[in-house]
């Protein structure tokens, strides 16, 4: 709601992204953040926001508040933690999704291997005279060849990030 209102606003004062962000001493990355909604300025920042725009910082809320200057105030920081609470909320989802692809990963690299090792190469006993064998077996001779090459790296990266994206106490 916050980032369709900004943009929005901005857009019917003719404004660019670049001219908002010069009027309130920001890059113009972050403007573009808040109109898509990926971070929320703060109070402070929302009231020079509301200033620049020449908009109140209710209807950049998307209400019609008829309260004092304290209780707006108040009214703000209340939404913007709960819109900063949210965006936590999402980036806990994504680092808890990522963490269990990446243990996934490193279950589907040992299982594999243990496969190719069970296996041991079945390909190195076939007749390759005929095409179709012979084509096959290289096949399966480089994919062996690239995953015992690449299995390992991937499989330390992986583990990396699972160390990483763990819950932190």
């Amino acid at each position: 709601m916050l980032n369709e209102n900004i943009k929005a606003i901005r857009k019917s004062k003719g404004l660019s992204q670049e001219e908002l962000a010069v009027r309130l001493n920001v890059v113009r990355q972050t403007i573009s953040k808040w109109e898509q909604g990926l971070s929320v300025p703060d109070s402070d920042m929302l009231i020079s926001i509301s200033d620049a725009l020449e908009t109140p910082v209710s209807t950049l809320l998307g209400e019609t508040v008829a309260e004092t200057k304290a209780d707006d105030l108040k009214v703000i920081t209340e939404k913007l933690e709960i819109i900063n609470l949210q965006l936590a909320q999402r980036k806990d989802a994504r680092r808890k999704t990522l963490h269990w692809l990446l243990i996934t990963l490193c279950a589907v690299i040992m299982t594999i291997s243990a496969a190719l090792i069970v296996l041991n190469s079945p390909y190195l006993g076939w007749n390759y005279s005929d095409p179709e064998t012979a084509v096959a077996g290289t096949v399966l001779h480089a994919l062996e060849w690239l995953f015992v090459r690449f299995a390992p790296v991937i499989l330390i990266g992986a583990i990396a990030g699972i160390f990483l994206t763990r819950k932190k106490g």
